[in-house]
């Protein structure tokens, strides 16, 4: 299974990981409630893959020098 990291406001595609080689739990994913995880993570059975939003540094610089972004519901589209 890939792992498929990209940025939730820009979907950049952050990284990959080879999920045969790790396992959910050194990726800290049984750290998150299920309401972080349900907005976190999605599983793509068809296509072998977890996808996980995450953001990039641009985007996180943004939002950095304009907190009120935050406030919209899609901030950087």
């Amino acid at each position: 299974m890939r792992i498929i990291y990209y940025c939730r406001h820009c979907h950049t595609n952050l990284g990959e990981i080879d999920g045969q080689r790790v396992d959910e739990a050194r990726l800290g994913f049984r750290s998150l409630t299920p309401e972080e995880a349900a907005d976190i993570i999605t599983y793509n059975s068809i296509e072998n893959s977890t996808y996980v939003k995450t953001v990039c540094e641009h985007c996180q610089e943004a939002l950095d020098a304009h907190p009120e972004l935050n406030l919209l519901s899609n901030p950087l589209q």
